[in-house]
């Protein structure tokens, strides 16, 4: 990518997180991620362009020396740090700003550093067949997936009910969604099948911020601008969506309108996603042929009617990306009340010797050694502060694996057919659909976010105990069937 060659028409918003924002190359698969900050900031910039270089070099390092080693390298994506000039980015910033969401508004891109995160654009691979139809890719922010068992926690409810439950009472009452999502992280995780389909319904029926479909390159599907004030019944969005796989999963006369159409469509599209989750490597075609581990448990507030369950087993094949993100995500193993006394130890030996933050690695560099201290650290607290930081190491490199996002690239190879005379047009038969898994969004969390997360835990669960006062958790007849209506197209 030549820096004097840059064209900011060349490039299209493409989303955004909290912390960084990501437009997309027209032609290209590629991506740049740039920084944000508070739009009440915009006119002084928290930090200098060299910091900022370090903030993303920062990334690509605990993505490529830590996360990986926990995840697999099949299935990252690094990247690299790139400067682009100061004209074309406040340019990009122009062009990009009315195709924003209002509700990120609230922060703004970084124009002052030229500094980005350059990667692969997932959502156009440069190695999908040539075909009529271009490759879809599929984004799931799975979330955590597991109940915590630590002895530090002090409200029981926490080991019943999963908090991504929990959290979304939280914020459907603080207005953030209008709707709650019946989606739990558990059912998800669990390797039952049956379980993992009920899971994909609801991140399809209500996809917030953790499900998104691209089709060549180009966002079809996700949330409901949540700007929108209106309460429509998602079975027309969905019903649309189907409406675009439908040449993916079926072909010629197969392609059926209408109710009974759609549901077996949309069972064929979460059994793809459900293959590729559960299988091994970062790129394969399906082969179920795994040995399983140990089962996981289930959530209360799950809307799964557990009786209706048709096989028990359960358990998430060791090799599968499911199991490498969960496994990362259980180095939390004392949960933010056990975590937070340990962290207090860092803090106060920093008070008193700064600078010991280079050699116990507060801010990185995050290398060999740093993993080692995450790897080796002993399973009894012999009161150092040593242990303290790599209890917190560990927790912060969980953090992660519970905010990442899964991507599944969806590629038809197919052959035409020369069907004019009843369609007048090719129509394409797909034999099948390769797929890729990838994992995104590793970056490392900040070592002065461990109190915000124990405030944000206590909110969410007094709230949720507020909330489901007098209402214990409900019976396999009160709970939802939760079926998908779909109007005919």
């Amino acid at each position: 990518m030549d820096p004097d060659k840059l064209d900011e028409n060349d490039w299209r918003y493409h989303g955004e997180g909290n912390k960084s924002l990501v437009v997309s190359h027209i032609q290209i698969p590629r991506v740049l991620r740039l920084l944000k900050y508070p739009a009440a900031d915009s006119e002084n910039p928290q930090q200098t362009a060299e910091q900022a270089y370090r903030q993303i070099q920062n990334i690509v390092d605990f993505t490529s020396n830590v996360m990986s080693s926990f995840i697999g390298e099949q299935y990252i994506h690094s990247g690299e740090v790139v400067k682009l000039p100061l004209e074309f980015v406040r340019q990009l910033s122009i062009k990009v700003q009315q195709q924003r969401p209002a509700w990120r508004c609230n922060k703004v891109m970084d124009i002052y550093s030229g500094c980005a995160l350059c990667l692969p654009n997932l959502t156009t691979p440069v190695y999908a067949p040539p075909t009529l139809t271009p490759p879809l890719c599929i984004e799931i922010k799975p979330k955590c997936g597991f109940l915590p068992s630590s002895k530090h926690v002090s409200k029981e409810i926490k080991t019943r009910v999963c908090r991504f439950c929990m959290h979304q009472h939280h914020k459907v009452s603080n207005g953030i969604w209008k709707k709650r999502s019946l989606y739990c992280p558990l059912d998800l995780f669990s390797g039952n099948r049956q379980r993992m389909n009920f899971a994909i319904k609801h991140l399809i029926e209500e996809p917030q911020n953790n499900f998104k479909i691209f089709k060549g390159g180009q966002l079809i599907y996700s949330s409901r601008d949540r700007d929108r004030d209106d309460s429509d019944d998602s079975s027309d969005s969905v019903s649309s969506l189907l409406n675009q796989l439908r040449v993916y999963f079926t072909c010629g006369a197969q392609r059926i309108n209408g109710h009974a159409g759609n549901k077996s469509l949309l069972s064929d599209f979460i059994q793809v996603l459900v293959k590729a989750l559960l299988s091994g490597g970062g790129a394969s075609t399906v082969d179920s042929s795994h040995t399983h581990t140990e089962g996981r448990s289930f959530c209360e507030a799950s809307a799964l009617n557990r009786e209706r369950l048709r096989h028990c087993s359960q358990g998430l094949p060791s090799d599968c990306v499911l199991s490498r993100v969960l496994n990362t995500q259980m180095l939390d193993s004392l949960d933010i009340e056990g975590l937070f006394p340990l962290y207090r130890r860092v803090e106060q030996h920093l008070h008193h010797f700064p600078k010991e933050r280079s050699r116990l690695q507060v801010e990185g560099p995050y290398d060999e050694m740093f993993l080692q201290k995450l790897q080796k650290c002993p399973s009894e607290d012999d009161g150092s502060v040593e242990f303290a930081m790599a209890k917190v190491h560990q927790y912060r490199a969980a953090m992660t694996a519970k905010d990442c996002s899964i991507m599944i690239t969806l590629m038809p190879t197919a052959e035409e057919e020369d069907d004019q005379q009843r369609s007048g047009a090719p129509s394409v038969t797909f034999r099948t659909l390769s797929f890729s898994v990838a994992v995104l969004d590793l970056d490392p969390k900040p070592f002065e976010s461990v109190p915000r997360q124990l405030r944000l835990d206590q909110k969410v669960v007094n709230g949720y105990l507020r909330s489901s006062s007098g209402n214990g958790p409900k019976t396999s007849q009160q709970r939802e069937d939760c079926t998908l209506l779909f109007h005919p197209v």
